[in-house]
């Protein structure tokens, strides 16, 4: 497999700079991406990983060929507040059996979300529980070459920081910087306060597995070291996750790997997307501002509306990556207005091309701020151009029209929705102009308390794909807007 044209530019979270990407092995390019932890259903924030590593593994199947490129994705289904669910969910059962059910329904829901937001599957989604064997082979390893050491008399393995002369390079943070109860656990058991857990004893009603260690269950940790390197090898090209699994979780992957392995690397290139917030302010149930995917694909809880999977991708795509997002309403409103665009160019280019639109071929430039990191933002607003350019019968621009939707995500959602259905009426004066008289005609009929009418009026709107949307301005009056239903 030959290198592609052009240079792949990503930022190292490892060596605080950009460098050129350029995989261990060509033929096989090998991404592993911390998936979420199944206690129940997936939040905005956990949508914003899998959408951002979802346009790095197409644009490396694009520039390496689907078929070697491999992307794994875990699932952690071992955790205190799994066990907490399935304890209460399950009373009857077994606590292993219990977990696995409250998880089957979690994995499966998660699977549906990140599908409606266009996210094409990994090529491996491994569960924890189904890597146990692997996890007790490492520790085993780093117990023997004394990176790690059994707790007497509490059943506890331990990885031992200080054995590691440069552990902390991920996050920066030295020994000296690990201070008692800073993000790590202060035991009397422990030769160093951020000295972590591989193994833990479980007790009668916490699930366990048989160990050398006795039966237990491993540290979190472990899991995604003992996953990667089953399904891509000791040292791999890519390691993602959000920014918050730096420090701890993926600093200490990094320790337990190259430990266990003897290597001087577990990653090459390590990356991060940035936090989210909600309306500026931090995602918390206890402001009100907690949202699951599917509650803002399938409910009007957030801004009064559905929001469809593609507005979501959309939504998450406008800020760089590695930048703090701010999800609000508005950032939704403009979204959805993009994609509208793009559904009238998109059919508009099918129209002009029919069945050839799917043979269409585009490089990505040597230049392409796609190459720049994931530089998104130049790359979306080229898409206006390259639509409207296609549109009107521009060959070349309707191919690159095609190629950056598929690489943005915008291929496997349906665009062609009752919007684009309804494209040629929605560039009509006369169609807007009707649509403005019918909300004037409901206005009076609501000020004239005639509900009766009003409700008939918006039925009739709806059915042709017209939505409304009441507000009231700064002086209390009622306001209706309206907008292709999707």
């Amino acid at each position: 497999m030959a290198a592609p044209e052009g240079k792949l530019r990503l930022y190292n979270t490892l060596t605080r700079t950009k460098e050129d990407f350029v995989p261990l092995d060509p033929a096989n390019v090998r991404m592993y991406v911390c998936g979420p932890t199944v206690y129940d259903f997936a939040h905005i924030g956990n949508a914003r990983p899998a959408i951002v590593f979802d346009v790095l593994f197409r644009l490396l199947r694009h520039l390496y060929g689907p078929e070697h490129v491999t992307y794994v994705r875990n699932i952690t289904d071992v955790d205190d507040k799994i066990n907490a669910r399935a304890v209460r969910d399950y009373p009857g059962l077994p606590l292993n059996e219990a977990i696995r059910k409250v998880t089957e329904t979690t994995a499966a829901q998660y699977d549906k979300d990140v599908a409606a937001l266009g996210c094409l599957p990994p090529t491996v989604q491994p569960r924890a529980t189904e890597n146990i064997a692997q996890m007790q082979a490492m520790i085993g390893k780093l117990v023997a070459s004394h990176h790690a050491y059994e707790a007497a008399g509490i059943g506890e393995v331990l990885f031992d920081v200080g054995s590691m002369p440069d552990y902390g390079a991920l996050s920066g943070r030295d020994l000296a910087s690990n201070l008692a109860g800073a993000r790590v656990e202060v035991d009397a058991h422990k030769k160093n306060p951020a000295d972590f857990v591989l193994w833990k004893r479980s007790s009668a009603d916490e699930p366990g597995w048989d160990s050398p260690w006795g039966r237990g269950r491993p540290g979190w940790h472990i899991e995604c070291s003992a996953m990667s390197e089953r399904y891509l090898g000791q040292v791999f090209d890519i390691h993602g996750g959000g920014l918050d699994l730096i420090f701890p979780h993926h600093e200490n992957e990094l320790a337990q790997s190259r430990c266990a392995h003897g290597t001087d690397a577990m990653a090459r290139y390590w990356m991060h997307n940035g936090f989210l917030q909600v309306e500026g302010q931090k995602m918390s149930k206890s402001l009100g501002n907690f949202f699951t995917i599917r509650e803002l694909l399938d409910t009007d809880k957030f801004g009064g509306r559905k929001w469809p999977g593609e507005v979501l991708r959309l939504a998450m795509l406008m800020t760089h990556y590695r930048q703090p997002i701010d999800f609000s309403v508005a950032r939704l409103e403009e979204a959805a207005r993009i994609v509208d665009k793009w559904a009238d160019a998109k059919l508009a280019i099918n129209k002009a091309f029919g069945a050839d639109l799917a043979a269409f071929h585009a490089d990505i430039p040597a230049n392409s701020p796609l190459r720049d990191d994931l530089n998104l933002a130049p790359v979306i607003a080229d898409l206006h151009r390259l639509g409207s350019e296609g549109s009107r019968g521009d060959r070349g621009a309707a191919a690159s029209f095609h190629v950056a939707l598929n690489l943005l995500g915008f291929s496997e959602i349906e665009i062609e929705s009752q919007a684009v259905a309804n494209f040629g009426a929605r560039q009509s004066t006369d169609f807007r102009s009707r649509i403005e008289s019918s909300i004037e005609s409901r206005l009076a009929a609501l000020n004239a308390r005639d509900f009766k009418r009003a409700d008939e009026i918006r039925a009739a709107l709806l059915a042709e794909g017209i939505q409304l949307m009441d507000s009231k301005d700064a002086a209390g009056e009622r306001v209706t807007t309206w907008e292709v239903k999707r």
